[in-house]
């Protein structure tokens, strides 16, 4: 199945599940992990009428994670020395920012040559599917843990890491009443702050392009 085809299952289950802690912990902050990733949060938010910073989803964490890791395999390096950016719905839509990732503070594009960097955006677009592939009869589970994990970290020690989520924008990057992975301010507070990138026409077309995917499954619930 196709993150789409989960919808309405995941969507009933996610009504209830909100249900249940607006009654037994209506001070709770809510990490979505459920695909549809983005169109999950934004139930979340509605059912619960949470402000927007105590709901959010971990979707870019663990895109960027892996495009990190692409890109640490393709010039043999620690990806601990790479910072990665992806921004845009978890899915077929997403956009990795060569621009905005660097290796040990160098940027992106000084150290891989344009080909590479195509093909490691494209890797890291279909890395989902990927693991599919490689596993037959389930989905990713390590690396989304991981990424849980941290963000659960950033949340409890109040690390203020700034890091990609899908979170509820209200006029951000130029739009509106959508859940979009972007960059967020982690602490204990939730998402306590969203990072607006200086972005190309192209990027935010791009952008745009992926928060109608998005729109179009919110249609749909």
């Amino acid at each position: 199945m196709d993150r789409d085809d989960l919808l309405a299952t995941n969507i009933k289950i996610t009504q209830d599940v909100c249900a249940n802690i607006m009654q037994h912990s209506p001070e709770a902050i809510i990490m979505t992990v459920t695909n549809p990733l983005d169109v999950v949060t934004y139930a979340a938010m509605r059912c619960t009428n949470l402000e927007r910073k105590k709901v959010f989803g971990m979707s870019g964490l663990l895109d960027s994670s892996r495009f990190a890791y692409f890109i640490a395999k393709e010039i043999n390096c620690s990806v601990r020395d790479i910072n990665a950016m992806v921004l845009g719905g978890h899915g077929d839509s997403m956009i990795p920012l060569p621009e905005y990732t660097t290796v040990s503070g160098i940027p992106l594009n000084e150290i891989m040559e344009k080909d590479t960097i195509d093909r490691v955006v494209k890797r890291t677009v279909n890395a989902g599917a990927e693991i599919v592939g490689y596993l037959k009869t389930g989905s990713a589970f390590c690396a989304p843990s991981a990424a849980i994990a941290s963000m659960t970290e950033a949340i409890l020690k109040d690390t203020k890491r700034i890091v990609p989520a899908s979170v509820y924008l209200s006029g951000e990057y130029g739009l509106d009443d959508v859940c979009l992975g972007v960059p967020v301010k982690m602490g204990r507070n939730g998402a306590e702050e969203i990072i607006e990138l200086r972005l190309t026409e192209e990027q935010t077309r791009e952008l745009h392009k992926s928060a109608e995917t998005v729109r179009s499954g919110i249609s749909k619930i």
